[in-house]
C-alpha cells in the first residue's frame, strides 16, 4: 500500500546526511545520491532531494499492522533528530 508523499522543506546537506546514517544504523538500506529507493524492516520507499533543500520521501510498500500515519511519524522523526546536526 503506497502512502502519501512526505515533503520536507529546508533540509540541507548535513541533514540529509545524518538520516542517511541514522538509517543505515537501523538496519534499512538507502544508496548514496540525492535519489534512489530505500527499504528494510518491512518498508521500500523512494526518496528524492533535489540537491539544495527539498526531500520528499513516498512510502511504496509497508507491513499491513503499520499505518502510513504511524510509517510518515517515525520518517518524520530522522529528520528532527537531524536537522541542525
Amino acid at each position: 500500500m503506497r502512502c502519501k508523499p512526505i515533503v520536507f522543506h529546508n533540509v540541507p546537506p548535513v541533514t540529509l546526511n545524518c538520516m542517511k546514517k541514522k538509517l543505515h544504523s537501523e538496519g534499512i538500506h538507502i544508496p548514496s545520491g540525492n535519489k534512489g529507493e530505500l527499504s528494510g524492516s518491512g518498508v521500500v520507499a523512494d526518496f528524492e532531494w533535489d540537491g539544495s533543500s527539498v526531500l520528499t520521501v513516498t512510502i511504496k510498500e509497508k507491513p499491513f499492522f503499520i499505518s502510513c500515519e504511524i510509517a510518515t511519524y517515525k520518517i518524520r522523526q530522522f529528520v528532527i533528530e537531524c536537522h541542525g546536526s
